[in-house]
């Protein structure tokens, strides 16, 4: 029997609870499909890092790395830690050090989800570079305090970086519907978005079954609004796809329906599963979290642990969930409604 094992990282607010209602219906589906999963949770959050002044241990990345996979809750709290000291403590290295470039966010509408569109179905493939770009954190700040105080970020885009996500995306397109958009902002940037215009038609090249559309940032966040049904697979960097998986969260319903993947395609390391939700101080404790987006999440940890059958299953749950208006409407259900309907939807 197939065994992985999983670190489990619940991470604040309402990331134990959607972290829990996922971990029962993956344990529930493995089961089921004869293989087993073992999870191994690990305290790294915000309260960790007002404990120790670190958001997980010197030793962190060796540890994760004896995983098979990795699956996140939410990590932030900024009423007590600044949100750029949660990210850059946890989950950028974790990307970084793992080279999970490619972060993956599924957008569409489940049964009986009501987003505020008025477009019919959609589905889009939203592909972001995840470890360089605009996220680099190149740069600095001098003359402190003062009149003359300046802040400098630096973008980098290297080939390497820029040509492997492209690529991923053109094989992501091929086994879907044949449709990839490249998206940039290459008539304001003259250099790092030009070039990425470059190494997407040199890609095209290879991939003459794949039909290529480059669109500049503001006229994919219309499209997406307005024609969410003609997209197939958008790529994006680091900022782009940050900011249009969260306009794509939106048209699907909301953030509780927000599911993501940051893989290492060469499969070198683990890879880190997680909802995009963030931590949701305001209604952390009080059992109303959506749990969709983590469930969502495992499927895809399934998918890419090798275990699509299992994977597909805990999607037609889902499906079968929503449909009966369970889960629909923030706030609506509680969580262990929402996870109880799912499991049985499992059995």
């Amino acid at each position: 029997m197939k065994s992985y094992s999983i670190a489990l990282i619940p991470g604040d607010g309402i990331g134990p609870d959607v972290t829990d209602a996922a971990w029962q219906v993956l344990s529930t589906v493995a089961r089921h499909s004869g293989f087993t999963l073992t999870g191994t949770p690990l305290p790294w959050s915000c309260a960790f890092y007002k404990e120790t002044g670190t958001m997980m241990p010197a030793d962190g990345i060796e540890t994760l790395r004896r995983f098979d996979a990795i699956l996140l809750g939410a990590v932030g709290w900024p009423a007590e830690v600044p949100d750029s000291t949660s990210l850059h403590g946890l989950l950028l290295p974790i990307r970084k050090a793992f080279v999970q470039y490619a972060n993956l966010r599924p957008h569409r509408l489940l049964p009986g989800v009501q987003g505020p569109l008025k477009a019919g179905a959609f589905d889009i493939l939203c592909i972001r570079e995840n470890t360089e770009g605009e996220y680099s954190g190149a740069g600095g700040r001098v003359h402190h305090g003062t009149v003359d105080e300046v802040a400098v970020e630096t973008s980098i885009f290297t080939r390497t970086g820029v040509e492997r996500i492209l690529r991923f995306g053109f094989e992501q397109a091929r086994q879907r519907r044949g449709k990839l958009a490249s998206v940039t902002k290459s008539n304001a940037q003259k250099y790092s978005m030009v070039f990425w215009d470059e190494i997407t038609r040199k890609l095209a090249a290879e991939y003459p079954d794949v039909e290529v559309t480059n669109y500049h940032i503001d006229a994919m966040a219309a499209r997406m609004v307005m024609a969410p049904e003609s997209l197939d697979v958008v790529v994006a960097s680091n900022l782009f796809g940050d900011i249009l998986t969260d306009l794509g969260a939106a048209i699907q319903g909301g953030l509780g329906f927000a599911a993501s993947a940051n893989v290492n395609p060469d499969r070198s390391a683990p890879s880190m599963f997680e909802p995009v939700h963030g931590s949701a101080p305001d209604i952390a404790h009080l059992g109303i979290a959506n749990p969709i987006a983590s469930i969502w999440s495992g499927a895809m940890m399934l998918d890419h642990l090798g275990e699509r059958e299992a994977g597909r299953r805990v999607m037609d749950a889902l499906e079968r969930t929503t449909s009966r208006g369970i889960g629909t409407v923030p706030g609506k259900d509680r969580t262990e409604t929402i996870t109880a309907a799912v499991v049985a939807a499992l059995d």
